[in-house]
Order: C-alpha cells, then sequence, then structure tokens
C-alpha cells in the first residue's frame, strides 16, 4: 500500500498528467509521467488506471496491487513534484511480473 501523500487520488490531477505528461508505452501498459514544478516540495506520487477491459474486479484489483507493489520501491528515485500515472490494458492481467 501506498502511503497517502504519495497517491494521485483527484480526478483533475489524473487528468492533467494524462493529458500533459510524457507517454511511453508497452504492450498492455501505457505510463504518463508528468513534473509539476508548482509543487517542488511535494513528494512524487504514483495513480493507476484499471478499466474493465481489464477483466472482473477481482482480477483488476489483483492487477492494480501487482502494479503497485513494482512502483513502490521506484517513487523513491523521482524527483520531487513529479507524477506518474500506469493505465493497463486488457493484456496486464495475464502479463508475469517481469514483463510489468
Amino acid at each position: 500500500m501506498l502511503p497517502a501523500e504519495r497517491r494521485i487520488r483527484r480526478h483533475d490531477e489524473f487528468t492533467t498528467t494524462v493529458r500533459d505528461g510524457r507517454r511511453a508505452s508497452v504492450p498492455g501498459l501505457r505510463v504518463h509521467l508528468h513534473r509539476d514544478d508548482t509543487a517542488p516540495a511535494r513528494p512524487s506520487r504514483a495513480g493507476f488506471i484499471v478499466g474493465r477491459r481489464v477483466g472482473s474486479a477481482v482480477v483488476r484489483n489483483r492487477v492494480r496491487r501487482r502494479l503497485r507493489h513494482l512502483l513502490a520501491p521506484r517513487l523513491a528515485v523521482l524527483p520531487p513534484g513529479t507524477n506518474i500515472v500506469v493505465r493497463a490494458g486488457s493484456a496486464a492481467a495475464t502479463m508475469t511480473r517481469a514483463e510489468l
């Protein structure tokens, strides 16, 4: 579980990160990274988008937990004020840990 100060929760923060951030994609995942220069003292934060195409609620929550577990130690490396949003596609449900 990510601490509260490390999570993106508000819709407008997700929207800003996805719309204005830099993107990188691999089959099954898309990552959006946005540096907010107005809040340099804020720690880096992460958010996850796992839609219904991925599977049932059980599968979606499993994918979200796996992604959160993989990303948590990497947040400390990112510069302060950075937001990262990971959007899981339908292929993420069957990906191994190494593929994620």
